[in-house]
């Protein structure tokens, strides 16, 4: 396997506003933009397909990215693999920018860390949690750096250049 970078730190939250606003308080990230029920085509999680309906907000903190994401209901998601309690948070996982993504899951698979989720959004564009929390305490997250995912990351890090602290919620929309 590549050495490969992590590009993003997410913590599973219960509310994805107070948790950003509470990050840009303490320590000046951002700021975030806020994503309400990210639409996916597919979602399926170890082996069964399932409806994920979840929200994020995504910001800058120094050179990496930081995503707090809230599930939109009780349902079972690789984020409940890791925190089933109401209330429960934390780090959920690392993000890895892969050539292609099912060739990293099968990399992944053969160290022996199993697949959790693979998604696919409505643009197409999937993603993967793979269960490296034995192993590291933490899911591992694979994306492909196609260029509306490198476009995304770059307006948030060009944001957060001349981040003054106003506005530090700003909302946005996948389709």
């Amino acid at each position: 396997m590549n050495r490969l970078a992590i590009r993003q730190l997410a913590y599973f939250v219960p509310d994805v506003r107070v948790a950003a606003l509470a990050h840009h308080r303490l320590h000046g990230s951002g700021p975030y933009f806020i994503a309400d029920h990210i639409p996916l085509r597919r979602c399926v999680h170890r082996g069964v397909e399932r409806p994920l309906d979840h929200s994020s907000a995504y910001g800058q903190w120094g050179d990496l990215m930081i995503e707090f994401v809230q599930q939109n209901g009780e349902g079972p998601s690789a984020f409940r693999d890791m925190f089933a309690q109401p209330g429960a948070q934390g780090l959920h996982h690392v993000a890895l920018f892969v050539d292609d993504v099912d060739a990293a899951i099968g990399d992944f698979a053969a160290a022996g860390h199993d697949l959790a989720c693979r998604a696919e959004m409505n643009d197409g564009f999937v993603f993967a949690f793979v269960d490296t929390v034995a192993a590291q305490g933490h899911m591992t997250e694979l994306y492909a750096p196609v260029p509306q995912l490198t476009g995304f990351y770059a307006m948030v890090a060009r944001a957060a250049q001349d981040f003054d602290g106003t506005d530090p919620l700003r909302p946005i929309q996948f389709n």
